[in-house]
């Protein structure tokens, strides 16, 4: 077995360990256990087939993060102008991986069946914890070794044996910022929150790691300035809070001979910033292990929420009693379900930092005031990308075996289900996006563009309409196991498809912003088109 084979690696620091309080030969038993359990997991990445295949799909899956570390190598050539070339390369790494720890690892970090099984036994806690540390590093270093694999043999090739040996280097002390950053965000939550409110936060605390980690693509790029075709960095005090361009400036300040003051703190930074915050989270891990038993505490109360703005909504948007029942459903597993929301909601956060992005990258090379008289407010089309995903994650829940309930329910039509589902999608998630969205659209290009917006939430209607026609698979919403809801195979391109939709009703609205009084007749057109399709699909 792989797993036993990747062990045998530790046997030669069995010392080390014993030295450290940790019983060697029990945390391989434990790590032998958790690895041959490992072969029953998805990943993230892989498909929704990945489920009907045997072996360890973690392993099989290293090829996708092959295939992503293709996206280092164009920068590779950038010249040596090392500060800006490894900042944005870290940050792309620190993105996968990230995102890699939020999707696959959390369920380890924060795994309490250890307190349950191995705590009953005379197995000493720092072992426990040792394990869990080594269980996480394996498959880190796998998939590291993975994804850095191409770029780091171009970076031999192109730049020499020393660039290759400081981006080795690099990605370690990058593996161990995301490992002990992660761990100790989790920390942090615990030491404060506990229970079901805890659950709540540490979701939240996932999706904001993740939006946050490509919202700093767009920092790190506008720490630098374009003079003549070249990039030039202007130190500010506040650089030294961005990780990316910490390990930047070991490159900067050893192959150009940079020794300015600026490089050598950013490079301190890169040096002691992981290795000080991996000690941080090892000498603390003993109170992160108790404050685990909050994880299996349940809340013994819950408020009750007033009603009567949701019974109005749904009197408005849903048709019949049948269907306001389905909507009160559909409501309450997007808005209660984490496992749910921790696929979605990255997505509806996309959805809203895209749109302001490419709008305000339009500042560059325009005023202000030529921003909001122009035709930028198209750029909220963004927030419609995410419309193929979530309406195809509402097919998955991890109370999927609750599914029995819609054989059991005299349910008339079967489409009354999803046409109240997606109405809840609507209401409760794009909705309240796009009227955020729209107050600082509104604010920006005046009340002018206010007939665009409904434009926009039409088309919108329309897309989700597409969407459920691409994914709807004759089975009724919430019904399949969350473990295989994953954007790979199929399920990518249909996605796609749905993104070449929203991006030719942005042209149809840029085409039609140039006629006069055609906005009118075009919104007309939808309205009705939208409401026509929507009593032919759901009939």
């Amino acid at each position: 077995m792989s797993e036993i084979r990747i062990l045998r690696i530790l046997d030669p620091f069995q010392s080390v360990f014993r030295k450290m309080n940790i019983d060697y030969s029990v945390m391989r038993k434990i790590l032998e256990v958790k690895l041959t359990m490992d072969q029953r997991r998805v990943p993230t990445i892989l498909s929704q087939n990945a489920k009907k295949k045997e072996g360890n799909q973690f392993l099989k899956s290293l090829w996708i993060y092959a295939l992503y570390g293709l996206l280092l190598v164009p920068f590779v050539f950038l010249g040596d102008n090392y500060l800006f070339q490894v900042s944005i390369m870290a940050g792309i790494a620190m993105f996968i991986l990230m995102t890699s720890m939020i999707s696959d690892f959390s369920s380890v970090l924060l795994d309490v069946r250890d307190k349950v099984i191995l705590h009953t036994k005379p197995v000493n806690s720092r072992t426990i914890s040792a394990a869990k540390i080594i269980h996480i590093a394996i498959y880190l270093t796998l998939l590291t070794g993975a994804f850095v694999a191409i770029p780091a043999i171009v970076s031999l090739v192109v730049e020499g044996f020393s660039y290759f040996l400081l981006f080795i280097l690099t990605i370690l002390l990058i593996d161990l910022f995301v490992l002990a950053f992660t761990a100790l965000i989790y920390m942090f939550v615990l030491q404060f929150f506990d229970g079901e409110k805890l659950k709540d936060i540490i979701n939240y605390v996932q999706i904001l790691l993740a939006v946050a980690v490509v919202v700093g693509y767009q920092i790190i790029i506008r720490l630098f300035d374009v003079v003549d075709l070249e990039y030039v960095y202007d130190f500010s005090w506040w650089h030294a809070l961005i990780p990316p361009v910490w390990f930047g400036a070991p490159f900067e300040m050893l192959l150009n001979q940079t020794f300015s003051s600026e490089m050598i703190i950013l490079s301190l930074f890169a040096v002691f910033g992981p290795i000080l915050s991996i000690i941080l989270y090892y000498v603390l891990m003993p109170s992160f292990e108790r404050n685990l038993q909050k994880l299996m505490e349940e809340s013994s109360t819950k408020k009750k929420k007033k009603r009567s703005l949701q019974d109005f909504f749904e009197k408005v948007v849903c048709f019949s009693r049948e269907e306001r029942l389905f909507y009160r459903f559909a409501s309450i597993m997007i808005s209660r379900e984490r496992d749910f929301k921790l696929k979605v909601y990255p997505s509806l956060g996309m959805a809203f930092v895209f749109p302001l992005i490419f709008l305000f990258n339009n500042l560059s090379f325009q005023s202000f005031e030529e921003l909001g008289q122009g035709r930028s407010f198209l750029t909220i089309y963004f927030a419609n990308v995410m419309i193929g995903t979530v309406v195809y994650m509402v097919q998955f829940s991890a109370k999927y075996k609750g599914a029995w309930i819609f054989q059991t329910t005299p349910i008339q039509k079967q489409s009354i289900v999803y046409s109240a589902t997606l109405k809840a999608f609507f209401m409760k998630l794009y909705l309240p996006l796009l009227l955020l969205l729209s107050i600082l659209y509104i604010w920006i290009f005046s009340f002018r563009i206010v007939l665009d917006l409904m434009v926009v939430m039409t088309s919108a209607l329309l897309n989700i309409l597409i969407a459920y026609k691409i994914f709807n698979n004759g089975k009724y919403p919430f019904t399949e196991p969350i473990e295989s809801a994953q954007q790979g195979g199929g399920a990518t391109g249909k996605i796609i498809i749905l993104m070449l939709f929203v991006a030719a009703f942005t042209i149809i609205h840029l085409i039609v912003s140039f006629i006069p009084f055609a906005i009118y007749i075009y919104l007309v057109l939808l309205i009705t088109l939208t409401a026509v399709l929507w009593k032919i699909v759901f009939k």
